[in-house]
């Protein structure tokens, strides 16, 4: 018979986790980030820290930076080694048009000034869901979803581009189309080395398609993002029990960061940004509107688990094939 896997769970909320001391930066300089002890690559008994936020999104660009670099900055005091943004922390439109007019390369002013708060705060962001105008746009005028990972140091270590596109319509509710307007990507990005654990990028309506996960976890995958905008039909149905369901099948960290409230007048975002561990539980989510949730991530743990109940080595590919991504080594 199977055994459960005892273990004390984190706490779903951290609000209690001393805060480190406000010291000036060196420059001085106003909204800077101090690193308190505990975000130090390899401080001793300290498991990383990642940060998950929830922000309401707007058409104004300079409003959710504001947002969005406020929480970093908070995480950075916090000690996290990782924050996490959802999709469109960048914007969201209010209609095909205005999104498409306010989309930006990848080497544009917007994404600038995330690197250096990158830099600024000694953390990697994982920024999910960015209106990306790529090389094709002079000729397609279409953008891509792309969710970008910097490093402390504000380079661009991995950029994923939403592969399923979110075409849905649910009568007299929730109507989206975004082929319309928005290239798939063509590939599955390599899991990326970060000093919380082996990140696999996606977005959003990939959280549906359980191949993704399975072909990053045999990539190596520790940590599955899914940052989201999920509508509130959708997501009071299906949210936590998707993200659940990845985090059991794939014996993965899930971190979901997530839009909320009112995004422009004909949108509303669910919200209910969290983290859930390998054996399936909720170990954080943040509460209503704009925030933060905090939580520890545990690779002994999750290996622990993959150990217990072994079923990466369990798989039957003489029966059903193997799930895996075009150009991805297996790891070992």
């Amino acid at each position: 018979m199977l055994r459960a896997v005892p273990r004390t769970p984190l706490r779903r909320l951290l609000p209690a986790l001393p805060r480190a001391p406000r010291h000036p930066c060196s420059s001085g300089s106003p909204g800077s980030c101090p690193r308190p002890p505990r975000a130090m690559a390899g401080a001793p008994g300290l498991k990383p820290l990642v940060a998950v936020g929830q922000v309401t999104s707007t058409p104004d660009k300079e409003l959710n930076f504001a947002t969005c670099a406020g929480l970093v900055r908070e995480a950075a005091r916090r000690g996290a080694c990782l924050v996490f943004l959802p999709e469109g922390f960048d914007y969201i439109g209010s209609d095909t048009a205005q999104t498409l007019s306010l989309a930006e390369a990848l080497d544009g002013d917007l994404m600038g000034r995330y690197a250096e708060l990158a830099r600024d705060c000694g953390l990697w962001l994982s920024l999910g869901g960015f209106h990306e105008r790529g090389q094709d746009w002079p000729t397609t005028r279409r953008i891509y979803n792309c969710h970008a990972l910097l490093d402390p140091a504000g380079r661009l270590v991995a950029a994923y581009r939403k592969t399923h596109l979110c075409d849905v319509e649910l009568e007299g509710r929730v109507t989206m189309k975004e082929s319309s307007f928005t290239n798939p990507g063509a590939e599955i990005v390599a899991p990326v080395s970060t000093p919380a654990g082996k990140l696999g990028l996606s977005v959003c309506y990939d959280l549906r398609f359980p191949e993704i996960s399975l072909a990053l976890r045999r990539a190596g995958a520790e940590i599955l993002t899914y940052p989201s905008a999920f509508t509130v039909p959708t997501g009071s149905a299906h949210w936590e029990v998707l993200l659940r369901a990845r985090a059991i099948e794939s014996q993965c960290y899930v971190v979901a960061a997530a839009q909320t409230g009112k995004n422009h007048e004909r949108r509303t975002s669910y919200g209910h940004a969290l983290v859930v561990d390998p054996w399936g539980a909720v170990v954080a989510q943040c509460r209503e509107g704009p925030g933060l949730c905090y939580a520890e991530i545990d690779l002994d743990y999750l290996h622990r688990i993959r150990r217990e109940i072994p079923v990466h080595s369990h798989r039957r590919p003489d029966l059903y094939g193997t799930v895996a991504a075009a150009g991805l080594a297996p790891s070992p």
